[in-house]
């Protein structure tokens, strides 16, 4: 069977991506900082009769992140589809939060690491089995600010936009080989979401998943923004 790999999986999007892909017949990885989470996440699925395991470690720690694919590609036999949706370092989106004027090396820094380094290292980690397939799938999630300017997301924004720009060069440079690229940008709140604004407009996490299928499905285009 086909294995997606979710990393930062959680209980909304990531959950979603995991019925939508796992209905359809794909085995499922999930990769996370926490072990209990990720048991739970798998036993949820386990009810949906989607088969899935856990495997723990943290976007920032690059080797750990690379292990843990590579304990992945072992118990399912290789990874076909790639998930890249690290939260911003700091936690909540009050942790995250700089103006233009705040921006600072050490402000940046930690998001270029859990928003972009570790997007690399986890492509790195399952490309070369792609390749050798001529097949595979590699999706990645950021935040709109990294596609349009927020006043208040500013150093999210630049590593988000850093992924995204290597993200659309990928696409180039994997055509024809098999191999699809696409970025996903969502400029709304997912439901279920802790601390979204009173008013705010929310996106069902299935939804949303479907719209990933279709990209694998469809292999195009290489980017699709979701605006609120």
């Amino acid at each position: 069977m086909p294995t997606i790999a979710l990393v930062a999986a959680g209980d909304r999007l990531g959950l979603s991506l995991a019925k939508t892909f796992g209905r359809r017949g794909f085995d499922v990885a999930l990769i996370g900082r926490s072990p209990d989470r990720l048991d739970a996440l798998a036993g949820k699925l386990a009810a949906e009769r989607v088969t899935a395991a856990g495997f723990a470690a943290d976007v920032t720690d690059r080797p750990g992140l690379t292990a843990a694919l590579e304990r992945a590609a072992a118990r399912f036999g290789g990874i076909d589809v790639l998930h890249y949706a690290a939260p911003a370092a700091g936690g909540g989106a009050a942790a995250h939060r700089t103006g233009a004027l705040d921006v600072t090396v050490d402000a940046v820094a930690p998001q270029l690491e859990s928003i972009c380094f570790g997007a690399i290292a986890a492509t790195r980690a399952v490309l070369p089995g792609m390749l050798a397939a001529n097949a595979g799938t590699l999706l990645y999630t950021t935040g709109a600010s990294s596609v349009a300017p927020v006043p208040v997301f500013v150093s999210t924004g630049m590593a988000g936009a850093a992924l995204r720009k290597w993200v659309l060069t990928l696409h180039d440079a994997l055509a024809g080989r098999g191999i699809y690229a696409g970025h996903v940008a969502i400029g709304a709140w997912i439901a279920g979401t802790p601390g979204a604004p009173d008013g705010a407009v929310l996106r069902d996490p299935d939804d949303l998943a479907r719209l990933y299928w279709e990209l694998h499905v469809n292999r195009a285009p290489a980017e699709h923004v979701i605006s609120a």
